[in-house]
């Protein structure tokens, strides 16, 4: 089992501040993209920072010699993360990285304050724009058969004046300047490691390696202004309560970059006669006392419209009857059914008549 102090070559009762400045100087020298340097004892002394820079995985190694947390301090490697990726030219960040040891659980770790200098500027790739949420109150209805709704929301969107792309109508759209048509600036920097060079979208033409000759007035060449747009939303057979759509690209624009999504969060109101129970469709049937006894026909509201049903001879308080296929609308064409819970209604005051008629139904049948 490795000790992770002399792995650092630190006591064990070190500071913070030591264990960090003792990383500093093992990573430099054993960094594997410098001359000399050791890819497995960079690997091992990052390995030992990890543990030993978290005070509750540092307290779980000096208890039981190992930690729990996410990743224990016995596997070997870190994570199978391919330190090679270290190379000029930009690498991954580490700043809330997650890694794991043997068993490949993951745990988070900040190295931020030692790696952060190598890959300065933002990442490659094109800039996306803000994510939009709204809410809307369907009415029972139209989440079981779906509908189409039209909202207006201000958002950032495309200029309607140049189309997005910047440029004032009947200007030219020139190579960038800045970047030399490139679309990225490459910038190198110093460091205790060595010599790092990183390459980060150049932030004049946002990555696309042109900027228009003439910016557009209505939104000074950024390409997307604030104002109201309509949006159609198709709302599909069935959806529940809480339900989310996802629409792409129907979020807020980004100069030189993809919109963002809209998310429609749908909130089905209750309804006094229906209630859903999965595909199927509930509701609740009062009867007579003696349609329980003898059957009877009951004339129904669906959602579909009024419906027959025959309610048979000895029905029990509480049954459910099924009308095929008048449910929630699902998958190809199916549908669930609709269920009809029966309520027996029992008369609070009986005639003499009627009363004398019930003693003798007990006597005979003996109810």
């Amino acid at each position: 089992m490795k000790d992770y102090y002399q792995v650092l070559g630190v006591q064990k009762g070190a500071s913070e501040e030591d264990i960090k400045s003792a990383f500093r100087k093992l990573a430099h020298k054993y960094h594997p993209d410098k001359k000399g340097g050791d890819e497995k004892k960079f690997k091992e002394v990052s390995e030992a920072y990890a543990v030993l820079s978290d005070k509750k995985r540092r307290a779980e190694y000096d208890t039981y010699g190992r930690t729990f947390a996410g990743g224990g301090a016995q596997g070997p490697g870190f994570g199978g993360f391919d330190f090679s990726n270290f190379s000029a030219g930009g690498g991954p960040s580490f700043g809330g990285q997650g890694f794991g040891f043997g068993g490949g659980q993951a745990f988070e770790f900040d190295l931020g304050d030692v790696f952060g200098e190598f890959f300065g500027g933002s990442p490659r790739g094109r800039a996306r724009g803000r994510d939009i949420s709204i809410d809307i109150e369907l009415p029972f209805r139209e989440a079981i058969f779906g509908s189409e709704r039209r909202v207006l929301i201000a958002k950032v969107a495309a200029c309607t004046v140049c189309g997005g792309t910047g440029a004032q109508k009947g200007s030219k759209i020139v190579a960038c300047m800045a970047c030399n048509g490139k679309g990225d600036i490459r910038e190198t920097r110093n460091s205790f490691f060595g010599t790092f060079t990183s390459t980060r979208v150049c932030p004049h033409c946002r990555g696309k390696g042109e900027t228009p000759e003439t910016p557009c007035e209505a939104c000074r060449g950024e390409g997307v202004a604030k104002r109201e747009e309509e949006i159609r939303i198709s709302i599909p057979a069935g959806v529940s309560d809480g339900e989310m759509i996802r629409m792409p690209g129907r979020g807020e624009a980004a100069p030189g970059g993809n919109p963002g999504d809209l998310y429609v969060k749908l909130h089905v109101k209750p309804d006094v006669n229906f209630s859903r129970e999965g595909n199927n469709i509930l509701t609740i049937l009062p009867i007579k006392l003696t349609d329980a006894l003898l059957g009877g026909e009951y004339r129904l509201h669906t959602l579909d419209g009024e419906e027959m049903l025959k309610v048979p001879a000895g029905v029990s308080h509480g049954e459910t009857l099924r009308i095929r296929s008048k449910g929630v609308p699902y998958g190809r064409g199916a549908r669930g059914d609709f269920l009809v819970r029966i309520e027996i209604e029992f008369p609070k005051k009986l005639s003499k008549g009627a009363r004398d008629l019930v003693e003798k139904l007990r006597s005979e049948e003996g109810l």
